[in-house]
């Protein structure tokens, strides 16, 4: 199954009511690099605490989306969500730039991990309601260069601002400021729409997919799609198992499983990432040049992803992908040993991290087509509900596993470890892609979706 994904937009800005995006989108990007080192300049925390409070947000994520799936679906207001988002985000960056104690971050932090997935809700639902299915694909693709154009300018305001010797906490401030412009802006510039569609309605669309699949620079990672749950009925039990048994046949398990994995190392990864930058001797002002070659990497490398989709094959891409960013991971790894110990900490990081930048763009889009084309004509979102249960724990667990290595003092051990649970799911993706090659061939029986109202993996809706 071949399908078509655009990543560039015939106009960069489809609508002049998206602009809107831009300055929420540099205030999440700049909050990504400043949180951590907040916890590590003016609190004089360490790793394991930027660790902990990473586990926190991103436990609080997952459990407030279940309230905002449903809030999507009961109540279709997208603007007053949005405006709720940003205006929340502005209050609570007001708010950490005055914490003292680290009891006091972590529950603010948490707050923005609750809040998060209401805007990310919204605004897809946004998009599929006010544009036509003819102008969709220009619409998302225009909002994801318009995400990615926010993240750069947020990280530039970040470096300027602390080259000019400017505090972290001042910072916040500002970044509190961009968020409340967002609000204003959609508050004053859109309109809701006249129609409303459920949450469900995006699994159709792969742009949609991509969007969601698509890690936000604030975050390091993306927000789940909303599981309602088990539903009572009948032996929910033996329909699952009967559910898993006809599973065993199809090749969504085993993307299942690589994405998990890959979740799984990247979270380990990105949130042991600056307090080892700042272990290294590197400046505020350093980390976020470091950051902002990650950005521009992904900003020029994803409207280029469509196209070389569909002239390499995402099956392929996606394994290239994977490969080199574990071998990125790696490579971090070795510093320790080679360029740090010369004094080029600066230059060898932002190289690096640029290229896992790019790896981070080619896999989001290869990876989202496989998926993709894994629930098509099936209950998608019901499996695509499956596969955010597994990026959450791995978020989760990534967080989690951050915090206990951290203990080692070893930064070069956690990138090891992340770069081996990384490579771990290469032989998982050409496995996938063998199963659906005999899936398409007719050498192994379809999987057909599951009938019953009441079957316990109808348990989500699609991406907000």
């Amino acid at each position: 199954m071949q399908v078509a994904l655009r990543t560039w937009p015939r106009r960069l800005v489809a609508r002049p009511w998206l602009l809107a995006f831009v300055p929420v989108n540099a205030a999440t990007a700049g909050f990504s690099v400043v949180l951590p080192l907040l916890i590590l300049i003016p609190l004089h925390g360490s790793w394991v605490n930027v660790a902990v409070a990473a586990t926190l947000f991103n436990a609080a994520v997952i459990l407030s989306s279940v309230l905002w799936g449903y809030l999507a679906d009961a109540l279709p207001l997208r603007r007053t969500f949005l405006v709720v988002n940003y205006a929340g985000f502005a209050v609570l960056y007001t708010a950490l730039a005055g914490v003292r104690t680290f009891p006091e971050l972590y529950a603010l932090y948490a707050v923005v991990g609750a809040l998060s997935p209401a805007g990310a809700s919204a605004s897809n639902l946004l998009i599929l309601e006010k544009f036509g299915e003819g102008e969709r694909a220009t619409a998302y693709a225009s909002f994801q260069a318009i995400t990615m154009m926010g993240s750069v300018a947020g990280l530039l305001i970040g470096y300027f601002w602390t080259l000019a010797d400017r505090g972290l906490v001042t910072l916040l401030l500002v970044l509190a400021g961009l968020a409340v412009a967002s609000a204003l802006a959609v508050r004053l510039g859109i309109s809701e729409a006249h129609r409303t569609l459920p949450s469900s309605a995006v699994a159709s669309h792969p742009e949609g997919l991509i969007s969601r699949l698509r890690p936000l620079a604030g975050f390091h990672g993306s927000f789940p799609y909303f599981p309602h749950g088990l539903r009572p009925g009948r032996d929910p039990f033996g329909r699952l198992a009967r559910w898993a048994r006809e599973e065993l046949h199809h090749e969504l398990p085993l993307i299942l499983l690589a994405g998990f994995l890959f979740n799984l190392s990247s979270n380990l990864y990105n949130i042991s990432y600056t307090p080892y930058l700042y272990s290294a001797g590197l400046a505020a002002t350093s980390i976020f040049l470091v950051n902002l070659a990650n950005n521009a990497a992904q900003t020029v490398l994803f409207p280029l992803t469509g196209p070389l989709a569909q002239r390499i094959g995402a099956d392929r891409l996606v394994r290239r992908a994977s490969y080199l960013r574990g071998a990125g991971y790696l490579a971090t790894a070795g510093f320790g040993f080679a360029a740090l110990a010369h004094g080029r900490a600066l230059d060898a990081n932002a190289i690096v991290y640029a290229v896992l930048g790019g790896a981070m763009a080619v896999y989001t889009t290869s990876s989202g087509l496989l998926l993709f084309r894994g629930v098509a004509g099936r209950d998608a979102g019901s499996l695509l509900g499956i596969n955010s249960a597994l990026g959450g724990a791995a978020a989760v667990l990534g967080a989690g596993l951050a915090a206990l290595l951290s203990v080692l003092r070893n930064f070069s051990i956690v990138f090891f470890v992340a770069g081996g649970l990384l490579l771990a799911s290469l032989p998982l993706w050409t496995a996938a892609t063998l199963a659906y090659e005999r899936r398409k061939a007719g050498r192994s029986p379809p999987v057909a979706a599951p009938a019953d109202p009441s079957s316990p993996v109808r348990g989500a809706s699609a991406p907000p």
